[in-house]
């Protein structure tokens, strides 16, 4: 028999496991649209960044001409002379515009690429405020749970003590009163379980919208794996400042491309041609060199929009720099906050009511204290232990919400 239930137990479907944070954030990635948009921009900077690092800009320009030509000839008739002519092109940029338009179509690049992981973070940091919250309203039932199993073997008892003519109607009442309370409470926990896990399936795509989340601790008295300096050095490398520092430099760049294009582009070309009769044909080899008179256009145009926009770009980077910096430390000192009163409540508070609540259990069975005292001890324990399960949760969500604002990426 133990054998049938193992073997039972190792076919069960990879479906009805629990769902795992990572396995969420692997869905998640594949099916969100943001993500996917942001990643389909790759290629048209990744073309944008070829076109750049070509050899020249402009593309040379080939022109092959063939003439037919009649001449007169008084008393012999018209001749026919055949000529020919091929010429090469090339305009060439001479202000530098080549590496201007280079390093900005990198920048650009590098800054998509941060973007697109900066949108990742920001995915799975949604997907880890979900998971967590489903995760702690399951830890939510099974303690209401627990309190509904309690409440009926005290109810049990008082029903013992009240046919025994030990405890009165209102003893009896009073039980009845509060496994009805507890009972609707694990009712309203269960349908906010159904809600947060239904939203978690719509946020990841996960086709089982019951699927329960795989229990984790929600800890909040261990070591965090980083300093606050760290994490203002990460924002500053890998945060909403390095997301605008590219763009700013790339702005800056195509300022100083705009403002190169006044100078004009010199256009050189070589030529070679056949011309004359067969017995006569000259052979002719022309250079010409042309440069646009830059008199009524100055690209003023374009140059005051570069300017707007890297005007723009430097407002936006110090304004997440400042705003960065000041949430990270907002939210860490929010965290630092959560820890403490975690501790405080799970060391001094939370241990000295549950060993009240056992002696008092034990002490109603006993017939030594009243209902009323032993509810009091019960409530206090499950009305702590919420206290204690919210601010963990707090701290599972403000940790989550802090390291992606400061973009750290190291192991949690």
């Amino acid at each position: 028999m133990r054998d049938t239930r193992a073997s039972a137990g190792l076919a069960t479907p990879a479906a009805d496991l629990p769902l795992t944070l990572e396995h969420a954030w692997q869905l998640a990635e594949q099916a969100n649209p943001t993500l996917k948009s942001a990643q389909a921009n790759l290629n048209a900077a990744e073309g944008q960044l070829a076109d750049a690092q070509g050899l020249l800009w402009n593309n040379p320009q080939i022109a092959a001409e063939r003439v037919r030509r009649t001449v007169p000839d008084p008393g012999l008739g018209d001749q026919t002379q055949r000529e020919w002519s091929v010429g090469l092109t090339q305009t060439l940029e001479i202000a530098g515009q080549q590496a201007y338009r280079r390093t900005a179509a990198e920048q650009e690049l590098a800054a998509l690429r941060e973007t697109i992981e900066e949108t990742r973070r920001q995915l799975r940091a949604e997907v880890e405020q979900k998971f967590v919250r489903v995760v702690s309203l399951q830890l939510r039932a099974e303690m209401e749970t627990g309190l509904v199993d309690l409440i009926k073997n005290n109810s049990a008892v008082t029903r013992k003590r009240f046919d025994a003519g030990e405890d009165t109607k209102l003893d009896a009442n009073l039980a009845e009163v509060e496994l009805g309370r507890a009972s609707n409470q694990l009712e309203i926990v269960a349908e906010l379980l159904i809600q947060a896990r239904a939203d978690l399936a719509t946020f990841a795509a996960i086709a089982r919208r019951e699927a329960a989340c795989r229990q984790r601790a929600l800890v909040a008295n261990s070591e965090l794996p980083y300093t606050v300096d760290q994490l203002l050095a990460a924002a500053a490398s890998r945060g909403a400042t390095a997301r605008t520092r590219l763009p700013e430099q790339a702005a800056r760049n195509r300022l100083g491309l705009e403002r190169a294009a006044v100078y004009p582009d010199v256009t050189v070309g070589l030529s070679s041609a056949r011309e004359g009769p067969g017995d006569a044909r000259e052979k002719l080899v022309g250079l010409s060199v042309s440069i646009p008179a830059p008199f009524f256009r100055r690209n003023a145009a374009g140059i005051g929009k570069a300017s707007a926009e890297l005007t723009q770009a430097e407002i936006e980077k110090q304004a997440a720099g400042r705003d960065t910096r000041a949430r990270v430390l907002t939210l860490w000192q929010k965290l630092d906050s959560l820890r403490q009163r975690v501790r405080r409540m799970d060391q001094s508070v939370l241990q000295r009511l549950e060993e009240n609540q056992r002696l008092s259990t034990a002490a109603y069975r006993a017939g030594e204290i009243s209902l009323l005292q032993m509810l009091l001890a019960t409530r206090q324990v499950l009305d702590t232990r919420r206290e204690v399960l919210e601010a963990m949760t707090d701290f599972a969500l403000t940790r989550s919400e802090l390291e992606q604002s400061a973009g750290w990426t190291g192991t949690k």
